[in-house]
This record gives structure tokens, sequence and C-alpha cells, in this order.
């Protein structure tokens, strides 16, 4: 029988921070929830990094997830606000693994779109539509800055939930729907 999985996916900001959260049973994920932590009203970069320290490590607690899937930062025409992004993505890493979270793993932002819309340059209201028919749940769309973590912890369950080849790489779409009709509509 498998384990229960929670996998918590960030889109990490300085200005907003989306999180969302799944759950995996069997071979099925279900939505849990999706926040947003909104620091515009705060100045100091350094307080901006507490508060998602807290925020992460309070949604650990009530959700307590077993993965992070969180998306990494590209590069843009500006260096520092990578550099911004990274220090997000640390607090908030930092967070997940001082509670207990096992296994994290990146995914670039056109990767997590591209998993859930099938296009890497999809809108944040075309991912919204997507988790909506995937998830089976209605998304208030004033979570739009969620939506995208919400997606990349659903691609990290489409990543990890793959058919691992066996027998020498022979497997094919065959065994593949055997293994998860709950996939097929």
């Amino acid at each position: 029988m498998e384990q229960e999985r929670v996998i918590l996916g960030i889109d990490p900001g300085t200005q907003l921070l989306g999180f969302g959260l799944v759950r995996v049973e069997g071979k099925k994920a279900s939505y849990v929830d999706m926040g947003v932590l909104d620091l515009r009203k705060e100045a100091d970069a350094y307080t901006k990094l507490q508060a998602i320290y807290e925020c992460i490590s309070e949604v650990c607690k009530s959700y307590h997830p077993t993965e992070l899937a969180i998306e990494s930062p590209f590069y843009g025409k500006n260096a520092q606000v990578v550099l911004k992004l990274g220090r997000a993505q640390g607090a908030a890493i930092l967070a997940a693994k001082e509670y207990g979270v096992g296994n994290v793993t990146e995914y670039a932002p056109r990767k997590a779109k591209e998993a859930i819309v099938g296009n890497g340059a999809a809108s944040k209201e075309q991912v919204q539509l997507m988790l909506e028919k995937t998830l089976g749940v209605k998304l208030e769309s004033r979570y739009l800055d969620a939506t995208d973590a919400l997606a990349i912890a659903l691609c990290h369950y489409f990543e990890t939930s793959r058919p691992v080849s066996a027998g020498g790489g022979k497997c094919g779409w065959e065994q593949f729907l055997k293994e998860h009709p709950d996939r097929i509509k």
C-alpha cells in the first residue's frame, strides 16, 4: 500500500509568495489548499525573508507536507531580481526542511505551466482554468498568484508518478493505461 503524500508547491517572491498543496492517495491527486503571502507593504528585505520563513513554517505545521516542489529562479535582465528570488526560495526551503520535509525539487516556471496547460507561456488565468478542471475544484481568482504554486505541486506529482521503464525500457501506453486508469477521461 502506497503511503499518502502531501506536496507543497511554492512560487517564491519578495512581493507575493504563492503556495499550494495537493494530497496524493494511491494514484490520485486532490486539492488541499492554496494561498498568497503579500509582502508588498514591508520595505525591509530581511523582514520579508523572516515573514516567508514564518509563513511556510505555519503551512508545514498545518498540512504536514512530505515533499516540496519549488519554482527555481530564472535569469532575466536584472541579476538583483534573481538574487532576491533566491533568498526568498532559501527562506522557504529552510522552513520546510526544518519542519522535516524530506524531498525538495526545483522546477522551472515554464516546466510547471507546460505540465498543466501544455504551454510553457500560459497565463495565470489559463493555469487556473486547467487546475480547476484537473483537480475538480473552483478556485477563487483572488488567488491567481497562488495558482503557479499549485501548478508546481501538481507538476511534481505528474513527474514523480510517471511509469518507470521496466524490463529493459519496454513500457508502453498499454502498461501505462493499466497502471493509471484514473488518468483517463
